[in-house]
């Protein structure tokens, strides 16, 4: 059985995005890149729900530098409201229960999978118990007044393992984690 891991990058204060702010806050550091780049997971199948895939697909389309990348990555993309064939080359729409879907790939997958974005996707997918690694990589930045999508919300009480901790430029840290989803607050 493969693994899944979640992908997400956030301020501090745990949003996804910022009105008026560049893509990654504007601090995409040459290291962080090249750790994008490089590491080995870089083209593992990704999934998505359909607003990531309407983003993303139109950040490829626009020539967003770094984007071009992900054309050639295999991508499932989970939506009931987005109707086949995908314009996006390489995406498969899956319009049935994306739980017992991803439950499925993980078992028929010759590779990893990862996700892009999807708040929504990834909670359900932890809720399930699908999740086999949380990697969340925090700008230093708050942005308590133009901050969007929080990352967190409405998310089940998790525990985090640290099993991986880096720091790029001094600035931008990445931690990976192992997540168990908890019935509440340790006794």
């Amino acid at each position: 059985m493969q693994t899944l891991t979640i992908d997400f990058i956030c301020s501090l204060d745990g949003y996804g995005s910022a009105v008026g702010w560049p893509g990654w806050w504007g601090m995409e550091s040459p290291e962080y890149l090249e750790w994008l780049d490089t590491r080995p997971e870089k083209d593992q199948p990704l999934l998505m729900g359909a607003t990531t895939y309407r983003v993303m697909s139109a950040l490829v389309a626009e020539g967003e530098p770094g984007t071009e990348v992900l054309n050639g990555i295999r991508k499932y993309v989970f939506s009931s409201s987005l109707e086949a064939p995908l314009a996006w080359e390489n995406s498969t729409l899956i319009s049935t229960d994306a739980v017992e879907a991803v439950r499925r790939l993980k078992e028929e997958s010759d590779r990893p999978l990862s996700t892009i974005g999807s708040r929504s996707l990834c909670r359900s997918l932890l809720a399930a118990g699908l999740v086999d690694r949380y990697r969340v990589v925090i700008f230093p930045v708050i942005t308590g007044a133009t901050g969007q999508e929080r990352i967190f919300d409405d998310y089940p009480d998790v525990a985090l393992e640290l099993v991986e901790a880096r720091t790029f430029d001094m600035r931008t840290q990445l931690l990976e984690y192992i997540p168990t989803v908890l019935d509440g607050p340790p006794v």
